[in-house]
């Protein structure tokens, strides 16, 4: 008889892939793009830089990135049919309605210009179409975004960089170089993260040989949840919530007596600190102003607190909190931060595709029945 794994749920601490694009090593508080420190990539280099290395495998020469900032910025346009459709398709503007609004737009994508299954595909064929929808998932979320809130699209403009073109497409201005680099620092740090479920889930699609706008939007699906991509704006609410330094202490006892998780703190993987909290803090310093102040004091606050309350159970700040501030400072409205999330992971997800499109395994584990005994004949 076959012997059986039972694994833990959540498929918890279980491998069940190679990968070559990166890894998180939680107890190190590290994680790494390929062969390179992630953090070091995101704040050393720049986001294309880190786009290139999971995308091709190498950090590029001055003349591959000029090559490749160029072809991404020419993938930011999109076809007349969807921008026919935008406006039909565009809704309230908060992020829970632009996301399941972004799957209908890349469906329609995938359609017009004939994505067809990875099953054989030619790897060049499969890098130019995650390289695509990477590129005009920031213009299609935009535009919702503006249409929303009754105002006309921006015509991407393929000369600028991607942080600053993710400015440019949502407010019609290019930003300071200051919040550029701050955006474009976030992007680099987030755009992959191991095997997390939308990533998995992504891979999985992949696996069955599917297109790979079927598998982004089965990952976008992922997204959409609570406990997945929409934590940076949930952790500014709770800023917001505390009001005052001096209140931080209270909400917490409160919330941790009311068996409630304090946004922003505590990762599923990271027993230390988030290594991106890090990086992220020093943006949000370098940014200046009350918000950061406020936020490192109940950084400081809420950390002390819970090291009394739950002793032995270290809860170091995450990405979140510190994601939430800088997008706040850089100016982006909360109902963007998954979104912005997004353009960020899609660049990830693009790549672990890819990576799965060369395998010729599809994904399919075994589920324990636990109901009655079943009746037989």
């Amino acid at each position: 008889m076959t012997q059986r794994l039972i694994a833990p749920p959540g498929l918890k601490d279980v491998v069940v892939a190679d990968t070559t694009i990166g890894e998180v090593r939680g107890a190190e508080g590290f994680f790494h793009y390929r062969e390179h420190d992630a953090t070091r990539v995101a704040t050393e280099y720049g986001f294309e830089e880190a786009w290139h290395l999971l995308l091709e495998g190498h950090l590029p020469t001055p003349e591959e990135l000029a090559a490749f900032v160029a072809e991404v910025g020419e993938a930011r346009g999109l076809p007349a049919e969807l921008g026919r459709l935008l406006p039909l398709v565009a809704g309230s503007g908060d992020a829970r309605d632009l996301m399941p609004r972004l799957r209908t737009l890349l469906s329609q994508l995938g359609a017009v210009e004939g994505f067809a299954p990875v099953w054989g595909a030619d790897p060049a064929r499969v890098r130019a179409d995650v390289l695509r929808v990477a590129a005009v998932t920031p213009t299609l979320l935009a535009a919702l975004h503006r249409l929303a809130h009754g105002l006309p699209p921006v015509e991407p403009d393929p000369s600028l960089s991607a942080g600053a073109s993710w400015v440019h497409l949502v407010t019609g201005g290019v930003p300071v170089p200051e919040v550029e680099r701050a955006i474009s620092t976030y992007l680099g740090l987030t755009l992959d993260h191991g095997f997390n479920a939308s990533t998995f889930t992504a891979r999985v699609v992949t696996s069955a040989g599917a297109d790979v706008v079927a598998a982004v939007c089965a990952a976008i699906g992922t997204f959409t949840g609570p406990l997945h991509g929409g934590a940076p704006d949930r952790a500014l609410d709770a800023l917001d919530a505390i009001g005052t330094p001096d209140r931080t202490e209270a909400w917490v006892r409160g919330r941790v007596a009311a068996g409630e998780r304090i946004m922003g703190f505590g990762h599923g993987v990271y027993t230390t600190e988030d290594p991106r909290a890090r990086v992220l803090r020093e943006v949000a310093a370098g940014l200046g102003g009350e918000l950061y102040e406020f936020a490192l004091q109940v950084e400081r606050t809420v950390l002390d607190t819970l090291a009394e309350l739950k002793p032995g159970r270290r809860l170091d700040v995450n990405v979140e909190f510190w994601a939430g501030v800088v997008m706040e400072q850089c100016g982006l409205p909360r109902s963007l931060f998954t979104p912005t999330f997004t353009c960020a992971r899609v660049v990830g997800w693009g790549a672990h595709i890819a990576e799965q499109a060369r395998g010729t395994k599809i994904f399919r584990p075994l589920a324990r029945y636990t109901g009655p005994e079943p009746v037989r004949g």
